[in-house]
């Protein structure tokens, strides 16, 4: 199997940090490449028909694709336990709200990086950062609990997206009013997987 993605992307950063803390990084090695909406890169194509990364190419099976349901297999495929049963539901939601952080700044990073600067939309890239800026709200108000014990893959998606914001949007200032979370993401950030893991 192989792991197709960019180092900068944090939806494959999720796949790859899942990797290192399965123990799979030396099985599954990771194919970077670099595409864009505008510019799909071709070896992405027999893996993922929309142009999109991560995907897995897995041996003698279909290649699978959307970071969720990688991650997921990858669970499965090592018999852990980064979706307990106790608290499925809850995760699952809040991975798919960690998920939509990352896609909103992601589209902003698009806007900022595709478009000509007198083609920029600003007001769509408050829209998205609004929506990134209280997913990250409701996470402090209600979800700070189960980003505590045991690893899941709710800690790993959070870590994700809140690294690609400092990554792309330092200037956001996110941690102003989320003393919770970053000093959550503090701690979390030192773990090996995520150092090793950092864009740069």
């Amino acid at each position: 199997m192989q792991l197709i993605g960019s180092p900068t992307s944090p939806f494959v950063r999720k796949c790859v940090i899942v990797l290192h803390e399965l123990g799979l990084s030396d099985d599954i090695p990771v194919v970077e490449t670099a595409t864009t909406p505008l510019n799909t890169a071709p070896e992405i194509l027999p893996a993922n028909p929309l142009g999109k990364i991560p995907a897995l190419v897995r041996d003698e099976a279909p290649a699978i694709y959307d970071s969720r349901v990688i991650t997921r297999f990858l669970n499965d495929h090592a018999k852990a336990a980064l979706y307990p049963e106790a608290q499925l539901w809850e995760l699952l939601t809040l991975e798919a709200t960690a998920d939509a952080v990352m896609e909103a700044a992601v589209l902003m990073t698009y806007e900022a990086r595709l478009r000509p600067e007198d083609a920029q939309y600003g007001d769509w890239i408050e829209a998205q950062w609004g929506k990134a800026a209280r997913a990250l709200d409701a996470i402090e108000a209600r979800w700070m609990s189960h980003l505590n014990g045991p690893l899941n893959i709710a800690q790993i998606g959070v870590a994700c997206a809140l690294g690609y914001i400092d990554f792309r949007h330092d200037a956001r200032n996110w941690r102003q009013g989320r003393a919770g979370l970053a000093a959550w993401f503090e701690d979390f950030a030192a773990r090996d997987s995520m150092r090793v893991t950092q864009p740069g």
